[in-house]
């Protein structure tokens, strides 16, 4: 049984930092998409970033240069680091993975097939 779980949300000043943490079990993912999603209150579900095996990581133009997606294949773990938040940041944030190894519109939610269960990042002014 495949699982993603996320971890490193929490409460947090605006300009300060997180680093936000997926594992994944129940199979290799090493080879396929990932990404970051979020969904905050009353709004849809929104690509933040995403990462392939050997094509240019991808970014939200919300979060470009202040974001940085990042992947320990040995590990199994996918990594969010945020910094310089901004309390629109605030939301729940999801790990997703694809079954794909190319192709795909990786900004797309409907690329993914996996999802964890999300972890709160809140962000106070």
């Amino acid at each position: 049984q495949v699982q993603l779980v996320e971890s490193g949300g929490g409460l947090v000043q605006a300009g300060g930092s997180l680093r936000l943490s997926c594992v994944a079990s129940g199979r290799t993912f090493s080879s396929n998409a990932m990404a970051w999603f979020r969904q905050a209150p009353g709004k849809e579900r929104e690509f933040v970033a995403a990462i392939w095996r050997t094509y240019p990581t991808r970014y939200a133009d919300s979060v470009q240069g202040r974001f940085t997606i990042s992947r320990d294949n040995a590990k199994s773990t996918l990594y969010l680091q945020m910094n310089s938040l901004k309390t629109e940041d605030s939301a729940v944030y999801y790990c997703a993975a694809s079954l794909l190894t190319s192709g795909g519109l990786i900004t797309s939610s409907r690329t993914y097939d996996y999802w964890g269960q999300g972890t709160q990042v809140t962000v106070s002014s």
